[in-house]
Order: structure tokens, then sequence, then C-alpha cells
């Protein structure tokens, strides 16, 4: 009985080379990103091609105003073109959104509150909220303003600010002690370069007697700093200052900011 031939697909071969040109359009682009200028001949070593293939790549690139030569002669770097593809990309980022995975698995990993917020002038607004298990209430704490000075979210948007933002915004808010364990103003101007440092702020019923909390920051895309994630509880149940429950927090806030296409922990450690 004769074999019956199974026809080749036409296809197959110009499928492998163009997902073969699409790599090396990205290792282009990736190169020029972390080199911020290259020349035709740098970029062809680090991507193991001929010269000629990769004057191809930039020229291609350079045509849709992806690369654009610098002032330099010969080299290449990125261009505005980048940004219309980009700049799309962050209206679709609602940090709520894209926040809420995180927080529910903090809330039942430990079984307190978690919430997200955002700054709002001298105050620290609560967007979102997830709840533990092991809540003895179910307190709704989004849209409250808290005082910044007074909260772990707020401590950490003070931290962030830089210090003359921070020094007027100080100037034009009242430290009113909330219970007996609330910051003076020269124990909180003490504490905010710690924070930074360390990567997180804590308090132990500054705010309300009995309640402490955690939070970490959260960084947009850009490398500003947008919201603070944090994890709250009763004081005879929750320390904010045991490692594991720092390690969590802190990765909370990191893995919202890699969602959010925000720096890395290194390069924010820089």
């Amino acid at each position: 009985m004769a074999k019956t031939s199974v026809p080749e697909d036409p296809d197959e071969g110009r499928s492998a080379n163009g997902v073969q040109a699409v790599e090396r359009v990205v290792q282009a682009l990736e190169i020029l990103a972390k080199e911020g200028s290259a020349a035709v001949g740098d970029v062809a070593e680090r991507m193991g091609v001929h010269k000629s293939t990769a004057s191809r790549i930039l020229s291609a690139l350079e045509g849709h105003g992806f690369v654009q030569q610098s002032s330099r002669r010969g080299k290449y770097q990125l261009g505005v073109g980048l940004l219309r593809v980009a700049s799309s990309i962050p209206r679709r980022l609602s940090l709520v959104h894209t926040a809420r995975p995180v927080l529910e698995d903090l809330a039942q990993r430990y079984g307190e509150t978690v919430n997200l917020a955002v700054r709002r002038d001298v105050y620290a607004v609560n967007v979102d909220q997830a709840m533990g298990s092991a809540n003895l209430a179910t307190f709704d704490w989004i849209g409250n303003l808290t005082p910044l000075y007074a909260t772990s979210s707020g401590k950490v948007f003070l931290a962030y600010l830089h210090s003359t933002a921070r020094a007027e915004l100080l100037q034009r808010v009242e430290l009113t002690a909330l219970t007996p364990h609330t910051l003076n103003r020269e124990q909180l101007e003490k504490e905010l370069p710690a924070i930074v440092e360390r990567g997180y702020a804590s308090t132990r019923g500054e705010l309300e007697d009995g309640l402490n909390a955690i939070a970490a920051p959260v960084f947009a895309h850009t490398g500003d700093l947008i919201g603070a994630v944090s994890l709250s509880g009763p004081a005879f149940r929750f320390d904010p200052s045991d490692a594991d429950v720092v390690k969590a927090v802190v990765g909370a806030g990191e893995e919202i900011t890699e969602l959010m296409g925000g720096p890395t922990p290194d390069s924010l450690r820089r």
C-alpha cells in the first residue's frame, strides 16, 4: 500500500523566521533601553548577528519612530514612537483593580484587615480594603480620611515626600495627640528617614489605642509613590515588627508596584 505523504505547511518556515525577527527586534530595543545609546556594531555584537542585520532592524524601527539617531553620529537611542504605545498602558492600570488580589491574599494569610491608601493633601484615604477571618468587627475604612502623622500609610507618604514639600506640609498640620502613643513632631521627623531606609512604616496605638499597623509603599511606572498597602490588627494579637509580617507586607507593596509597571526593589535601593 502506497504511503500517503503529508503536505508540508508552506507557512511553517516563514512563521519560524517571523518569530526570530520579532525576538531580534525586542532584543535590539532592550539593548538600547539598558545602554541608553549604542552604535550599530555594538548592537550587532550584543545580539550575536551580522552588522548588516542589526542595521536593517534599527532602520525599520527608526522608520516607525521607535528608535532615533542620537546627537552622537552613528549611535541609536529609543525614540518617542515608543511613548505612543506606552502612554495607553497607565490608563488601563487601575491601582485598586490591580492591587485587589494582593490585598485579599494578605488578608487571608494573616486574618487581619488590609487597606490600600492614597494621599489626599494632609490625609491618607483608604480606597480599598480586604477583611481577614480573624476580625472581631468589620469596620469599613474605605473613604475615611486619616491623619498622615498617626497612621502607617500616612507615615509612608510623609517619608517619601521631598524634604521641602514635607516641611511645608507639616507646617500646615497640628499634630494633635489622638492617643497617649501618638508621636510628637520631633519623634515623627526622627522616624521618617528610617522608614525609607527599611522600606516600611509601622504604628503602635498611635491612631487608636490598641490598634497596630504596618504599611509599605507602592510605586507607579514613573517611579512616583502612588499608594501604600497596610496590614492592621489589635495589639493583643498583631505585632507589626514580626519578621514574617514585615516581609509579607513589604512583599505585597513590591508585588503591586511590579504589577503597576513600577521600579524593582533593587533599583529603588540604588
